[in-house]
């Protein structure tokens, strides 16, 4: 073991002979003073999952050296991302998972290979440790399936009522590679037009989460990192014009805001579209459209034509892509418009979202 590697793991048993441990069964305003309640839900809650050296030095900021993010590229890339999502746990995930792997997705389709992230958490008082743990679990699991790493991170109790339960707020950092570049601007006529998969899925999980939706068949969201499937696409092709994975707002928004920033008509042909039998049918009932559906782990891309059938095998061999389709392609026709060839061989203009289909889904 080298002496960097020895030095770490001291830090990290040092850090685990310290360790508070905390012993309340609800989030009180003790926990955000700055004392003893502090530190100990910190280090037990906190530390106890995201260990790593830099995390168990607990400075008040996490170091990383610069030898460090250069070796993967060229351009540091940095976002940040707050959810507020109700219910807290909903199923295929919860506000945890959606906290790790919205940054990590909105770093990954920038071409970045995600690194590090922070993790700020605002608590009610009142909130069950027990929920926290639970969420924490999920943000432990969903880092570790993205190869990602939580070194710092902040929290902050208000009173009861102040605030929904618990809010997170994550920013991450990543790296471009050398030679990508990945932009909204980047679409040209003649691109074709990929998602990674059945689109929907959250939103209607959501849905059936608030008891708002009877279905005979559970859906579960899409929620997951997509770092390694945007990794798998750059490989079959490096030359990917525009990605982003298509949250609030749907896929009809990122279409919208691709066709606007490239000056062009981008056109989906419905009957393509991979939707489950059941978002289908939760979308009629309650006169939503399924295009403007939020999805936490489903992308868009606009791809160069003579490498959509390749980029596309590349998806459907990764498990985060398996139902990939192309859904239509980018002309040339007028700036800034989105066209959908309707099933009955008509057409309609797909507009960006105007107000809200459903509230505190992320």
């Amino acid at each position: 073991m080298s002496d960097r590697a020895e030095a770490a793991v001291r830090v990290i048993e040092g850090s685990l002979r310290k360790r508070g441990r905390l012993r309340d069964s609800h989030i009180t305003l003790a926990h955000g003073s700055g004392g003893k309640a502090m530190r100990d839900l910190i280090e037990d809650v906190f530390v106890g999952s995201f260990d790593n050296p830099a995390l168990a030095a607990l400075e008040d900021q996490a170091v990383v050296a610069l030898s460090e993010l250069a070796s993967h590229g060229d351009r540091l890339a940095f976002t940040t991302d707050t959810f507020v999502v109700n219910p807290l746990f909903f199923p295929g995930g919860d506000i945890g998972t959606l906290a790790v792997a919205g940054t990590v997705n909105d770093l990954a389709v920038s071409g970045a290979k995600p690194l590090f992230l922070s993790c700020g958490i605002v608590m009610e008082e009142g909130l069950p440790v027990e929920a926290l743990r639970r969420v924490v679990a999920s943000m432990k699991r969903t880092a570790e399936q993205a190869g990602v790493y939580i070194v710092t991170g902040d929290t902050k109790v208000v009173e009861r009522g102040a605030a929904d339960k618990l809010f997170i707020n994550t920013a991450g950092i990543g790296v471009v590679p050398e030679g990508i570049s990945i932009s909204a601007r980047n679409a040209r006529p003649g691109d074709a037009v990929i998602v990674s998969g059945y689109l929907g899925d959250h939103g209607t999980a959501i849905l059936v989460a608030r008891n708002e939706l009877a279905l005979e068949t559970q859906i579960a969201s899409d929620c997951q990192p997509l770092n390694g499937l945007v990794e798998t696409m750059l490989r079959a092709c490096p030359d990917l014009h525009c990605l982003r994975d298509a949250t609030r707002g749907g896929v009809a928004t990122v279409l919208n805001e691709f066709a606007q920033s490239s000056g062009v008509t981008i056109r989906v042909r419905e009957a393509a579209l991979p939707l489950r039998q059941e978002v289908k049918g939760a979308c009629e009932i309650l006169g939503l459209d399924p295009l403007y559906l939020a999805n936490e782990g489903k992308l868009v891309a606009v791809v160069p034509a003579e490498a959509a059938q390749r980029v596309l095998a590349a998806m459907r061999a990764h498990p985060a892509g398996e139902h990939a389709a192309v859904i239509g392609e980018v002309t040339g026709e007028q700036a800034g418009v989105v066209v959908l060839q309707t099933v009955f061989g008509g057409e309609r203009i797909i507009d960006m979202l105007v107000g809200e289909q459903l509230p505190r889904i992320c």
